[in-house]
């Protein structure tokens, strides 16, 4: 018999981060009209990343506009996202989440150089 996702022994082995959904259950959870029945593979989808939505791409003005913008104050207040946003054309989250993962890399350059 195979053990099925929330099987008592599924459970066990996900409490240590070893459970993995059977093929068969990763199929039956697919939405409706999804048909293709393709698995794939492990850790393509970058470890937790939504699916079905693309990696933004910012383009060189907008990465220039940015990192002025962070050389002038790390942490954006709500009046700058909202201008950055519109000048840009890049929704407030987007910007949000920009100076948030340019914070942890600043964090990262400078406990390096240390």
């Amino acid at each position: 018999m195979e053990k099925g996702p929330f099987s008592v022994e599924w459970l066990a082995q996900s409490s240590r981060g070893t459970a993995r959904p059977s093929a068969a259950a990763r199929r039956s959870r697919s939405p409706p009209g999804d048909a293709s029945g393709q698995e794939s593979p492990e850790g393509e989808a970058g470890g937790g990343a939504v699916p079905g939505r693309p990696r933004t791409k910012f383009s060189a003005a907008q990465l220039q506009e940015l990192e002025r913008s962070f050389r002038e104050q790390r942490y954006i207040g709500a009046s700058e996202k909202r201008r950055l946003a519109a000048v840009l054309n890049l929704s407030q989250s987007q910007i949000k989440t920009w100076f948030q993962n340019r914070r942890m890399k600043f964090k990262r350059q400078t406990q390096d150089a240390r």
